[in-house]
């Protein structure tokens, strides 16, 4: 497995030449990495047009997740989400269809801003279980759902692996999806590690058209490095589309640390991940045993990633994470309700026991009753673009029953919209707001 990109700059920075060309620090500075930093210079390539060593570093990748085609993003999945619902919208328009996207009520807070630029038409599917943070939309839902629609949308979204750990079914999902016509989008971005897992469990071989991974986010690489697939059975239409989709939002000075980072990732994926990832799991399963076995409630099928449902201990999730951060360990997310670790192979199995140890150590109290409030069903006034483009204010949330939401309010981390831009608040939605520790919002201008 090459890396192109990393081999490029490092023959660049060796030659030690004079850098009349952008970033300012010419290669030096404080932080030690300065020599490493380039722009897109000569020889360089140039992504989102990729003719050379981008190209070629996106085809090693493409090679190992199994896709048609991968491209590389410096800006997050976010950035990601952005060229998926792009490409939707664009093929939905060369299909002479209105660009409507079905999506699982969980989405980060990209679907909403890519949904407002593009000016798509967005449906939520809710089922019975529905809550903030986790959203599982089933093939017998999605079924009814299609065969009840007279128009069918371009596109299903779904988010899996969620933000606590649950994963649906991809497969079928897509089997559903795909009968009806209708394409299949997953953000994936908390489960780029699942193509590694035997079988594989990525998204795009279980049949999704396009589906994104923050590498960052469970595989060793720097912040930002993220991955847009494009799946074997996705319509060819994608290919050359692809790229203007990721121009149209991104920045034209990527950071070439972070493609760096996602080429020498090449490179570790293919010589032993697999097997690394493998044994490291068959550690995580045996944690979670060792701690329901405790008496802890766990949530979540993900193989990496460690949620607890620790009311029924005697803890919110504040509160076990604070007693964690005495010890030096921090948490990816803690609320009320739960305390989410992300685990990866650079860990090790040794921190590992040391998590397992401090949570059995933890004293056992009277279970906390209190429960989130359901999620407020809202009726939409206008669309998520019109609000977004209007005359806002801000305000307390206790006043602002009955005004329309101007912008997504979030509980951030994760950034999943509360309420939605467009919707009218009601008594519901200010519960769920004061349980989440929301205080303000911005609303429509009277």
């Amino acid at each position: 497995m090459t890396t192109p990109i990393l081999d490029f700059v490092r023959a660049y920075a060796k030659k030690g030449g004079m850098r009349l060309h952008m970033p300012g620090h010419k290669g030096k500075g404080v932080l030690g990495i300065e020599w490493a930093d380039i722009t897109e210079i000569e020889g360089a390539d140039v992504l989102y047009s990729a003719e050379g060593i981008i190209a070629e570093s996106e085809r090693n990748a493409a090679s190992l997740f199994g896709s048609r085609k991968t491209f590389y993003s410096a800006e997050g999945s976010s950035l990601s989400i952005r060229a998926m619902l792009y490409l939707a919208a664009l093929y939905a328009r060369s299909m002479k269809k209105r660009p409507l996207i079905w999506a699982g009520r969980n989405a980060h807070k990209a679907l909403l801003c890519a949904v407002a630029q593009l000016d798509i038409d967005l449906e939520f599917l809710i089922g019975d279980s529905c809550t903030l943070l986790s959203c599982p939309i089933d093939a017998r839902l999605l079924e009814k759902r299609l065969a009840a629609s007279a128009e069918k949308p371009i596109a299903l979204y779904v988010t899996s692996p969620d933000y606590l750990g649950n994963t649906v079914d991809i497969a079928a999902l897509a089997e559903v999806a795909h009968r009806y016509g209708v394409l299949l989008l997953v953000d994936n971005a908390h489960g780029a590690y699942l193509r590694f897992l035997s079988p594989s469990a990525h998204p795009i071989t279980l049949g999704a058209d396009l589906a994104c991974d923050s590498a960052h986010k469970t595989l060793p690489a720097l912040t930002g490095a993220s991955y847009l697939h494009i799946g074997q059975n996705a319509p060819t239409f994608f290919d050359d589309e692809a790229e203007n989709a990721f121009s149209f939002f991104a920045s034209s000075s990527p950071s070439y640390l972070i493609l760096q980072s996602l080429d020498a990732l090449n490179l570790y994926l293919d010589h032993g991940y697999r097997e690394k990832l493998a044994e490291f799991a068959l550690c995580v399963a045996q944690s979670k045993k060792n701690l329901a076995e405790h008496g802890y409630r766990l949530v979540g099928d993900e193989p990496l990633k460690l949620t607890l449902a620790p009311k029924s201990y005697g803890y919110t999730g504040k509160e076990l994470a604070g007693l964690l951060s005495a010890q030096g360990i921090t948490l990816e997310f803690a609320d009320p309700d739960y305390a989410v670790m992300m685990l990866t192979p650079e860990l090790g199995t040794r921190a590992l026991l040391e998590i397992e140890y401090l949570l059995m150590s933890i004293e056992r109290r009277t279970p906390i009753l209190e429960a989130a409030p359901p999620l407020p069903r809202l009726s939409r006034v206008m669309s998520a673009r019109e609000a977004l483009l209007s005359q806002g204010e801000t305000v307390p949330c206790e006043k602002a029953c009955g005004r329309i939401l101007s912008d997504a309010v979030l509980s951030c981390p994760p950034a999943i919209p509360i309420a939605v831009c467009g919707e009218r608040l009601n008594e519901e939605a200010l519960r769920v707001f004061a349980y989440y520790g929301m205080e303000k919002c911005r609303v429509l201008c009277e």
